[in-house]
Parts: structure tokens; C-alpha cells; sequence
């Protein structure tokens, strides 16, 4: 039960250097639709197939997250459902991710700007 006055998570916001260009990524690894366009070039959402809603926020100043990070943990990750990761992984990797490891049942990656996502599957 949701606290009292709560209806739900709205969008997952991701910090970044280009609003624009990072929903594109996200746009290609995950289908769906820009929901939102305006003149505004601080701020980009979309929703998935599956009715998610998933946001781009201009930080001017954008570092971007380190993994592994050895000083701490990595503080929030996507886990993208995949049928098959040999298919999945190229085309990935084709639309600007970059691979970081692998380990049973998931692989882990970076978007374009250091956000890290995993792959995921059932076996």
C-alpha cells in the first residue's frame, strides 16, 4: 500500500550533457515516443511500449557515475529484459553503449554518458 496521498512512480529522470541526444539512445534500446517536445532543450521524456515513463534532464555540470566504483556502489541502474542477449548485445553496443562485465543471467553496461543498464534474461 502506497502511503496516503501517494498514486505512484511517475518517471525515472537521468541526468546528462544532452538531453536530446541521450533519449535518442534510450528512443533505440527501448522503443516508445518522445511524450513531451518543446522548445526547452533542458528536458526530453518518453514513454516505453509498455507505458514506462523514462526522462532526460540537462545538467550542465554532468559527471558522469563510475563502475565499478571502488570507493562505493553504483546507486541505481536499469535492468533491460532481453529474449536473447546475442541478439540483444550487438545491437546495443550499436546504438552507443559500452560493455563493462558479465556474470550469469545478466551483462552490465554504460549508456553514452555513463549510466549504467543491464541486459537481463530468463534461462
Amino acid at each position: 500500500m502506497a502511503a496516503e496521498g501517494v498514486e505512484g512512480l511517475r518517471t525515472v529522470v537521468l541526468d546528462c550533457p544532452d538531453p536530446w541526444k541521450l533519449s535518442e539512445f534510450y528512443l533505440g534500446l527501448l522503443g516508445g515516443e518522445v511524450v513531451r517536445e518543446e522548445s526547452d532543450d533542458t528536458w526530453v521524456a518518453m514513454i516505453d511500449p509498455q507505458g514506462r515513463r523514462i526522462a532526460f534532464q540537462l545538467s550542465p555540470d554532468y559527471r558522469a557515475p563510475l563502475f565499478p566504483d571502488p570507493a562505493g556502489s553504483q546507486q541505481l541502474h536499469l535492468d533491460i529484459l532481453v529474449s536473447d542477449v546475442e541478439i540483444a548485445e550487438p545491437a546495443v553496443l550499436a546504438l552507443g553503449a559500452t560493455f563493462v562485465q558479465a556474470a550469469e543471467g545478466f551483462r552490465v553496461y554504460t549508456d553514452p554518458v555513463g549510466h549504467t543498464f543491464c541486459l537481463v534474461w530468463f534461462t
